[in-house]
């Protein structure tokens, strides 16, 4: 009897196993998305934003995922490096890190902004969480000095920390009014059809090398 009973327990105990890694395997990947109100869909209804959008193109692929929306409208780099640590869980897979836009529109020294990407980027790298880095592009009314000194921000960090890359997080949008709200900076719904679109084959890569490194 106590053989069997051994035999039993252990069996129960097998299953018990089993049960917890089937559970660990189905949970959804998590994603972040971390920036300010073009993540956030500043002027958009519900699930039309870009958080909303490319979690549901990644599941319409295949991918079991959830995609928090981390992004608040007029946030700079600095506010974004304030708030890093708590809007950016543990336990999150993947961050694409969206901002310095209004670092650009406020004509901030891009030496702060790059700065502060920098810190971002290291913070998140000790934590193991990796990142997609979407970039941004300076208007060219701030002059060929700024936007110079601008627009390699992002390649830069991109090299230095060995980050997924987006070169523009605008691709196909900016300087499209048919894809803009009337201010004429943020995408419309359409607008964030086009970004989603041409940003997600960039993002299932990050998501397959994250998973490789996991």
């Amino acid at each position: 009897m106590s053989f069997k009973h051994t035999v039993a327990a252990a069996f129960i105990l097998f299953l018990g196993i089993c049960g917890a890694i089937s559970s660990a395997r189905a949970e959804p990947f998590r994603i972040v998305g971390f920036g300010d109100s073009l993540m956030a869909g500043f002027g958009l209804g519900p699930d039309q934003g870009f958080t909303d959008k490319l979690a549901a193109a990644l599941r319409a692929k295949g991918h079991d995922v959830t995609v928090a929306n981390a992004g608040v409208s007029g946030d700079t780099t600095s506010g974004g490096l304030a708030r890093l640590d708590w809007s950016v869980p543990d336990g999150t897979q993947l961050v694409i890190l969206e901002l310095g836009a209004n670092d650009m529109l406020r004509g901030v020294s891009p030496d702060i902004t790059r700065k502060n990407l920098d810190d971002m980027l290291a913070r998140l790298k000790q934590r193991k969480i990796p990142v997609l880095l979407a970039g941004m592009r300076a208007a060219p009314n701030l002059g060929p000095d700024y936007q110079g000194a601008f627009d390699t921000i992002f390649p830069d960090l991109a090299a230095k920390y060995g980050t997924a890359l987006y070169p523009f997080f605008l691709d196909g949008v900016a300087a499209q009014p048919a894809l803009q709200l009337e201010d004429g900076m943020h995408p419309n719904a359409q607008g964030v059809d086009q970004m989603v679109e041409r940003i997600l084959p960039t993002v299932e890569k990050a998501i397959a090398s994250a998973q490789g490194k996991s």
